[in-house]
């Protein structure tokens, strides 16, 4: 049983998906990060708030005593919130990790393009005029009806 797990464990494609999945996980920190310490305090200036995720509309409660408190301390209050402001948050998030992303693939498959030779098209086969049959390029008489073939 241990034989088996070992081939298994150490087959190629596991050892490529947990390299993968290493890499993506690293790969999503760095986006992450990018998205909340880069984009959504700028984005945090456009609603004039430190954080997105803290704006919110009140349902039920004192609005005056709440005015100016954060979602947690006005739900701490007993007040019933609406929380626009993750939803809002996490579009924007996903956005911008898409299009990061989008980004990222678009230049790796450029990448690969610069990286390939261009294939020749498919040279067409060279045919005797009496028989109709394939012969070398080189060929100064048919291998199949044996006729004397005319030069090019």
């Amino acid at each position: 049983m241990w034989k088996e797990f070992k081939k298994f464990a150490l087959k190629g494609n596991v050892m490529d998906m947990a390299i993968g999945v290493i890499i993506g996980t690293a790969f999503g920190a760095i986006v992450t990060s990018l998205v909340n310490d880069i984009f959504m305090p700028l984005i945090g200036l456009i609603f004039n708030t430190g954080s997105l995720s803290e704006k919110y509309i009140i349902l039920k409660g004192d609005a005056a005593a709440l005015a100016g408190k954060s979602a947690a301390d006005a739900t701490e209050a007993g007040a019933n919130i609406l929380t626009y402001g993750k939803l809002i948050s996490v579009i924007i998030n996903f956005i911008l990790i898409a299009l990061i992303l989008f980004f990222v693939v678009k230049g790796i498959n450029k990448m690969k393009e610069l990286g390939k030779k261009e294939e020749e098209p498919a040279k067409k086969p060279r045919l005797c005029p009496f028989c109709k049959q394939e012969i070398a390029d080189d060929a100064t008489r048919c291998p199949h009806c044996t006729s004397e073939l005319p030069e090019e």
